[in-house]
């Protein structure tokens, strides 16, 4: 009789010790703020997209790639998808990268041409091959390969946007520089100088919301995986070729499910310099918060470059978010979450 009410007992205290298990577990579920995706500018019908993918069950992924989609289709700010920022020959070409955060894996492509979907090109790239970065023609060729329908990028208003600014503006502003004919004044083509005594030091150009942006989007779904991507058409006028920050990881966008993701937008040239999207979530990981992070990392770049633009949207991994800005008055961001029946854009004063 004694053993059995001691076995009566254990039953009983292994029931109670489950029952506060349990209800741990619930709280700290219920205290993290999952699903939830963040989106850079107020591109909102890009974020109302990715959230019905996660409020439906569908992966961080997913959600990241149709919800960049939308902007592609819609030629958000004229910066995303075809038909802008052509470059010094008139073309659109586009970059874009998305990171998974559970496998550390990610596809990308850069100067992709005649290709819409660069952001599902970039998934391609993620999901069937082995390779990380694709660029160029051969990235075109390999959409093709995957299913792809090539057609032109180029608008009535993107070549209206070419013709002024070759024409009428005599290709001002651009990105040469220690070449003749004088780059300030003429159209190339371009000769560099051999024995220039005056060289004009590397900089960048003023650029805005308008002139070089980025759909940076970073997602966490209901299993906790992590995503982070971007996609855009670079900056106006630049030199054939040219490949900014959008496409490379740690720099546009980068997800870790230990800690968190981030993505960045704004002067690609010199963002790209320092990573900023990786430094933000290693800062996370240091035990800064979202928006700390962010500071963080725009003030490593604002200390070499203090008239540079940009901003970059920090998640962390049980919702908290946050970002951080330079160079314009005020940066918009979206978000959308459990807490909330609809879209929150967040307005952040810059330094």
């Amino acid at each position: 009789m004694h053993m059995k009410s001691l076995a009566d007992y254990k039953m009983n205290q292994i029931g109670i010790f489950l029952t506060y298990v349990l209800v741990y577990l619930t709280n700290v579920c219920s205290e993290t703020n999952i699903p939830i995706v963040i989106t850079t500018w107020s591109f909102t019908n890009s974020t109302v997209k990715a959230w019905e993918v996660l409020n439906n069950g569908g992966t961080a992924l997913d959600a990241v790639e149709q919800g960049a989609s939308v902007c592609e289709d819609q030629q958000c700010d004229g910066t995303v998808g075809y038909g802008g920022s052509p470059d010094e020959n008139g073309e659109t070409t586009l970059d874009a990268l998305i990171m998974n955060g559970r496998t550390m894996n990610i596809g990308a492509v850069g100067g992709l041409r005649r290709i819409k979907h660069a952001i599902s090109v970039a998934r391609h790239v993620l999901d069937h091959t082995k390779h990380s970065f694709l660029v160029g023609e051969l990235a075109t060729q390999f959409a093709v390969e995957m299913g792809f329908q090539e057609e032109s990028l180029t608008t009535s208003v993107s070549k209206k946007l070419w013709m002024k600014w070759h024409n009428e503006h005599h290709c001002q502003p651009n990105f040469w520089l220690n070449v003749s004919p004088d780059p300030t004044r003429n159209c190339g083509p371009y000769q560099k100088h051999e024995y220039s005594q005056h060289l004009l030091k590397k900089s960048h150009l003023n650029v805005d919301r308008f002139n070089h942006d980025t759909i940076g989007m970073v997602a966490i779904d209901q299993h906790g995986d992590i995503a982070a991507g971007t996609s855009t058409n670079g900056a106006k006028y630049k030199i054939p070729g040219r490949i900014g920050d959008s496409p490379i990881p740690g720099s546009g966008a980068y997800a870790d499910n230990d800690v968190g993701g981030a993505a960045a937008t704004g002067d690609g040239d010199v963002m790209l310099r320092f990573l900023p999207s990786f430094l933000t979530v290693e800062e996370m990981r240091r035990g800064s918060s979202p928006t700390d992070a962010a500071k963080t990392a725009v003030a490593r770049i604002a200390s070499h470059y203090p008239d540079f633009m940009g901003a970059v949207v920090a998640l962390k991994n049980d919702g908290e978010y946050g970002a951080a800005c330079h160079g314009i008055n005020m940066f918009p961001y979206v978000v959308y979450d459990k807490k909330h029946s609809s879209y929150q854009i967040v307005n952040v004063s810059c330094s």
